[in-house]
């Protein structure tokens, strides 16, 4: 998801502008892994437009919505929001995290 550039990360207040789906490349319900092509592709459209990345998105198809260990350790983007849908359950929990230096801090969301 992309937010307009000069957004505080400290303050969220902003909205995301565009999101752009990708395809999970490890084909695996277990783990998930952006093409780097593709990953390049976003972010130069990101960029282009003059937004920054916002959020990124997966879904844990069998465990709770938090980051698992593998997600801390591929934490590349410390300002953007981390949303993780948890489909364990009937229903879908969506939950959204900061992750920083290797530290999960929940992140408030609101969907409009």
């Amino acid at each position: 998801m992309a937010r307009p550039r000069n957004f505080d990360s400290s303050v969220v207040l902003d909205k995301a502008v565009k999101v752009f789906p990708a395809e999970n490349a490890a084909a695996s319900p277990l783990r998930y892994e952006i093409d780097g092509a593709e990953q390049y592709r976003i972010q130069m459209e990101i960029d282009d437009a003059g937004h920054d990345l916002g959020a990124i998105y997966h879904s844990h198809t069998r465990s709770e919505p938090y980051p698992s260990q593998t997600d801390i350790n591929l934490a590349f983007y410390p300002d953007a929001i981390y949303v993780i849908v948890g489909l364990g359950d009937e229903e879908p929990d969506v939950r959204s995290y900061f992750i920083r230096d290797g530290q999960v801090t929940e992140a408030e969301l609101a969907v409009q």
